[in-house]
């Protein structure tokens, strides 16, 4: 699109292309927005769960056919829906779910439908929060929206200047979250879903404007990359079918690298496409039928390392053969279970109690509401209870409860140890609702701490946090913060009533030695000796600890 001084309407197309801009422009403020998720931990994820959850918006975007607005929104509301990760993701979902209900069936929005469109998604988004907190991306959109409104019946010819002052309005609502919500004045920070909202309204400005063109991303170290690298292109092989046969990953090491080119040519040789880094470093993803000529390409540009090639179709067979082997060897059942879980050794602890089925996802790593779909449609069983494990995935698992044809229920476990002891309540004699019911009451017999580290220096709830030390979070409020994981599990020991407490569990994670959690037990038993005290592998991504305390 040229620089227009003014914009009357939008086409399909052209709404595509502007939500595409803004995707773009998301991309590169990720890993800022992640930064200032701070509550109730300063192991933010937000940024990550926005932008997915638009790259899968997209997706369904380009499938349409022809250029109808209103259609090109219906697409974007079920790709959004569908790839919604986390709460953020979720509600970024509804708003476009209301942007596309007030265009209907048009061709094309102008100034007055768009800022309609901006007024339905606000209200839509506040209806799918049960308790809205304001300071929140809630309170962002509602006032973008109303400026927009403003602006539109000033001029209805303009949707640039609606746009404009939407930007503006977001902008100034954003500066305000620390105002209305304490904790983030506590932290130094504006609300992390609030700031991605306003990226999005810039970047849909950009596109009005005519800057379609996306500066590099900010420079990144290879600690952040690989960071962050397993949780997102994990997310991508759940994206649907790819017609290419090898999933192929490397490492680009080399001086002044042309991220933009080298992503043209992956979506060139394939799909399923992810060029992140530097001009230094940069991490490559892409699906393709000729893994050679990508990585070939890469040479010519710099030095490859930790190279992957899968091949696609036989991953899937083998998945499939498992999951065929498992269903012969248990017998259909009246009701299922399913669990979103991460770490191998919690997805065998969830196994041995018999759910029938797990989805891989927790914390920064959200599955969307499309996988915990696909697990509910895998259960040999027209009843089914979902166990979503953390609170940043329950509004995720509700949106599951429309769509599918099962009879499904949430129980609102918002820790894996409340899912041990929710599912250790279901019985398969009993009904629906008396499991769920029971289900519900023995998850609130647990107490849950977990330990994992801080990525910035902040305060919350009046605890100075330093970069690099290990937190607690115990049943969702942050209470110490110490040197070592064993320190911050010990301390936070310490915010429970101990003599109500029969058995703590210890389950520990992908980076805690077997030996440190072993040494952690039999301290704690010689501190608390009468209480049962279990070590439990967990495998589990970013924290050191998850703790049962039943």
């Amino acid at each position: 699109m040229t620089s227009p001084s003014v914009v009357s309407t939008l086409s399909g197309s052209e709404l595509r292309a502007m939500f595409a801009s803004a995707t773009a422009w998301l991309e590169r403020h990720v890993e800022a927005i992640n930064a200032i998720n701070v509550f109730p931990v300063p192991d933010g994820d937000t940024g990550t769960n926005m932008y997915l959850t638009m790259r899968s918006t997209l997706e369904e975007a380009y499938r349409v056919d022809g250029d109808s607005a209103g259609a090109v929104l219906q697409a974007m509301s079920k790709g959004a829906l569908m790839g919604a990760r986390g709460n953020s993701g979720v509600i970024l979902s509804q708003i476009i779910r209301g942007l596309a209900s007030a265009a209907g069936e048009r061709q094309h929005l102008d100034a007055p439908s768009l800022a309609a469109g901006l007024a339905e998604a606000a209200a839509t988004a506040y209806k799918a929060v049960s308790q809205p907190v304001e300071g929140t991306i809630l309170t962002v959109m509602r006032e973008a929206a109303a400026a927009a409104a403003g602006e539109a019946q000033r001029d209805k010819q303009d949707i640039l200047a609606a746009v404009a002052s939407a930007t503006e309005a977001a902008g100034e609502a954003v500066a305000k979250t620390p105002t209305l919500l304490p904790v983030l004045a506590e932290a130094g920070v504006v609300d992390a879903g609030g700031q991605g909202l306003y990226v999005m309204l810039e970047g849909f400005l950009r596109y009005l404007t005519g800057e379609e063109e996306i500066p590099a991303g900010p420079l990144v170290s290879r600690e952040e990359i690989e960071r962050d690298w397993l949780a997102v292109t994990s997310q991508m092989h759940h994206m649907g079918e790819s017609p290419y046969g090898y999933c192929t990953e490397f490492l680009v090491c080399g001086q002044n690298l042309p991220s933009d080119d080298i992503q043209k040519r992956m979506v060139e040789l394939g799909d399923s496409v992810l060029v992140v880094g530097d001009e230094s470093l940069l991490r490559v993803h892409v699906h393709t039928d000729d893994p050679g000529s990508a990585m070939s390409y890469c040479t010519a540009l710099g030095s490859i390392d930790q190279v992957k090639v899968d091949n696609i179709q036989a991953q899937a067979e083998e998945f499939l053969a498992v999951h065929q082997r498992q269903r012969v060897a248990a017998p259909p059942a009246d009701i299922a279970t399913v669990a979103v879980v991460a770490g191998e050794g919690m997805e065998q602890v969830f196994q041995s109690m018999g759910v029938s089925a797990v989805v891989g996802g927790g914390p920064t790593m959200n599955p969307s509401t499309r996988e915990l779909l696909e697990a509910i449609e895998r259960c040999p069983a027209d009843r089914v209870v979902l166990l979503p494990n953390d609170k940043n995935i329950v509004m995720a698992a509700e949106q599951t409860l429309p769509m599918s044809p099962k009879e499904v229920r949430v129980v609102k476990t918002t820790s894996v140890p409340q899912g041990v002891a929710a599912l250790l309540a279901f019985s398969p004699d009993e009904d629906l609702e008396a499991n769920v019911e029971a289900m519900e009451e023995a998850k609130a017999g647990v107490r849950t701490v977990e330990v994992t580290r801080a990525i910035r220096t902040t305060s919350i709830g009046g605890l100075r946090i330093r970069e690099g030390q290990c937190v607690a979070v115990v049943d969702g409020e942050l209470k110490v913060a110490r040197k070592s994981p064993e320190a911050a599990v010990k301390a936070a020991l310490g915010h429970l009533p101990m003599e109500e407490v029969s058995l703590i569990t210890l389950y520990y994670g992908a980076d805690t030695r077997e030996a440190e959690a072993r040494e952690l037990a039999r301290e704690l038993r010689r501190v608390h000796p009468q209480q049962d005290v279990e070590v439990v592998y967990g495998g589990q991504p970013h924290y050191y600890y998850i703790v049962s305390a039943e």
